[in-house]
């Protein structure tokens, strides 16, 4: 059976970067999320989760957790949506790490990340494999490609001996980059999905992001175009010594070539790919966040690529946090 995605979305902030527990939990995605989403017209979801959430510190299932992932994974089945669970943050690995992650180092580090996934399957192996995919880590960061290559390895390996038919989500290094895609080791399977994220230019996607080094710039931004217009350049270059560096120009022509480097390796390994996550944040002028979306899933379609955007509800939304109103995107992204 055969896993295969068009359009999809995230499900952030819910069994992943979240505090929230007991009902504000239970609440923050519920099976009318499920059945909105499908009307929309999206045939899978993302599920980013956090070991934090899903295991306490010996190891053990947070049954509550689990029990919330199952629910939606079957609401999801009765949608007739698809879901790709993410592995989000590890205990020993996270995205926005200022050091490299232990992961990387600490060989017990990475037989406790397979006991998660053995103990993952466990949960989910009799889910129908056309219905149900594995994406191993989101967004890894190892300074050097080969320590993600052999990280990836070992779990990609793990997982094919427990079930041999299920599709495993596979990304490059640095947070999913596509430039990073020629140093990604990649195995010959017939059940493998290659995925990578997209947020240039990040000035335009992360305008105003608090916990983003791009915050200090709150000037006007454009696309397409270089994103700070020339007139304020003389800002930028005193908040960033590189700042003729980051500002470079975007087009839809330049995007198609950057996400080309992964399609172009995708081809040639006969693997599908599938962009996880792209998105502009709400902070960004709305015409300005339309353009760019408009240009993104043009590419997408041209290029044959899968995608899910982030996210369904937050900072990027298609909706607002508390779902009283649409940010304006629906139409870029679904036409």
């Amino acid at each position: 059976m055969i896993f295969e995605i068009h359009p999809g979305t995230n499900i952030s902030h819910w069994l992943s970067q979240s505090t929230a527990r007991g009902e504000a939990r239970r609440q923050w995605f519920v099976e009318e999320d499920v059945k909105r989403l499908a009307d929309l017209g999206f045939d899978h979801l993302r599920i980013p989760i956090d070991e934090e959430q899903m295991w306490d510190e010996s190891g053990q299932r947070e049954q509550e957790a689990f029990e919330l992932l199952n629910r939606a994974l079957d609401w999801l089945e009765r949608a007739g949506l698809r879901a790709i669970v993410d592995l989000h943050i590890l205990r020993s690995h996270h995205f926005n790490d200022a050091n490299e992650p232990a992961l990387y180092s600490d060989p017990a580090a990475l037989e406790q990340f397979a006991d998660l996934w053995r103990d993952l399957s466990a949960f989910m192996k009799e889910r129908a494999t056309d219905k149900v995919a594995y994406e191993m880590l989101n967004e890894a960061v190892a300074r050097n490609p080969e320590s993600w290559n052999h990280v990836s390895g070992y779990i990609f390996k793990t997982l094919r001996d427990l079930e041999p038919e299920r599709t495993i989500v596979l990304g490059s290094n640095q947070w999913n980059k596509t430039y990073t895609y020629p140093d990604l080791k990649i195995p010959e399977d017939d059940h493998l999905l290659l995925t990578f994220h997209y947020y240039n230019p990040m000035f335009v996607t992360h305008y105003k992001a608090s916990w983003n080094e791009y915050r200090h710039y709150t000037g006007p931004v454009q696309y397409p175009g270089t994103p700070v217009p020339a007139e304020h350049m003389d800002e930028l270059k005193q908040l960033y010594d590189d700042a003729e560096t980051r500002n470079r120009y975007y087009d839809r022509e330049v995007i198609k070539q950057e996400v080309m480097i992964a399609s172009e390796i995708a081809q040639k390994t006969n693997h599908p790919l599938y962009c996880g996550e792209f998105g502009v944040i709400i902070n960004t002028p709305s015409d300005v966040r339309q353009r760019w979306y408009q240009d993104m899933v043009s590419v997408f379609d041209e290029l044959g690529i899968a995608w899910a955007n982030w996210d369904y509800k937050g900072g990027f939304g298609i909706f607002t946090r508390d779902l009283s109103a649409e940010t304006g995107i629906r139409s870029a992204l679904l036409g």
